[in-house]
């Protein structure tokens, strides 16, 4: 007994030196980048405001951006919004976009993967559309849908799509023969071992396919804003930098 509380006792400590020297790293972390950002606001001050190495339209000072950032939020001049409206604008159309490609994307993967016969259908159609740039479909999409939450959102479809097809794909592909030997062993029929041992082996890949369409969808919106919108974060950049 004495000397399994000795264990336990040592154990705890162990741990409690591992969170000690874990949050010192956090800490640690936090103060290096706090730190770093300073530098560069500083160094950004003294080329526009000391240095007037840029002109004020080419660069403005980090306190012109500021007291601009301030002043978006209450109006709506010149760009018939607020910085919240904008946003809000932004948000509808990334997130319409975003769901329905991981909607349709996700299934289409595991399709794909699953399933020969449709995936001798479905890949040769999918590899003509996976080389476009996304911002190669905005005149298309501003043919077929005008300038609306529409366009905007099939833009952001199409780039939300193909990460999520390829990283469900791949995941689908990367389980492991022996895993669906043993379900089939078992007596797992062809649904229960997709369901069972397919999709949780390529979650992983799912959720990082998520992620990169996620950044992805937010880049191909404001591309797509600047170039067919009334309203949003491109919209507003555009319109101010004119």
């Amino acid at each position: 007994m004495e000397e399994n509380i000795i264990i336990n006792s040592s154990l705890k400590e162990k741990e409690k030196i591992v969170i000690a020297n874990k949050k010192r790293e956090r800490n640690k972390f936090f103060i290096i980048s706090v730190i770093s950002v300073v530098i560069f606001l500083i160094i950004w001050q003294l080329i526009t405001d000391v240095f007037k190495l840029f002109p004020s339209y080419s660069l403005p000072s980090p306190y012109t951006v500021f007291k601009s950032f301030i002043y978006k939020l209450t109006n709506k001049a010149p760009d018939n919004g607020t910085l919240f409206q904008h946003i809000l604008a932004s948000l509808q159309v990334a997130l319409t976009g975003y769901f329905l490609g991981a909607a349709i994307g996700i299934p289409l993967g595991i399709c794909m993967a699953w399933f020969k016969k449709f995936n001798l259908v479905a890949t040769p159609l999918f590899d003509l559309i996976r080389p476009i740039p996304t911002i190669a479909w905005i005149p298309m999409m501003i043919l077929w849908f005008g300038i609306g939450l529409g366009a905007k959102s099939a833009i952001v479809f199409m780039s939300a799509f193909v990460p999520c097809v390829i990283n469900t794909y791949s995941g689908i592909k990367a389980t492991t023969q022996v895993h669906l030997w043993v379900a089939q062993t078992f007596g797992a029929s062809r649904g229960q071992m997709l369901k069972e041992v397919a999709i949780p082996t390529a979650l992983p890949y799912i959720f990082t396919g998520l992620r990169v369409s996620l950044g992805a969808s937010w880049t191909s919106l404001c591309a797509a804003e600047m170039l067919a919108a009334s309203r949003g974060l491109g919209f507003m950049i555009q319109l101010n930098r004119q």
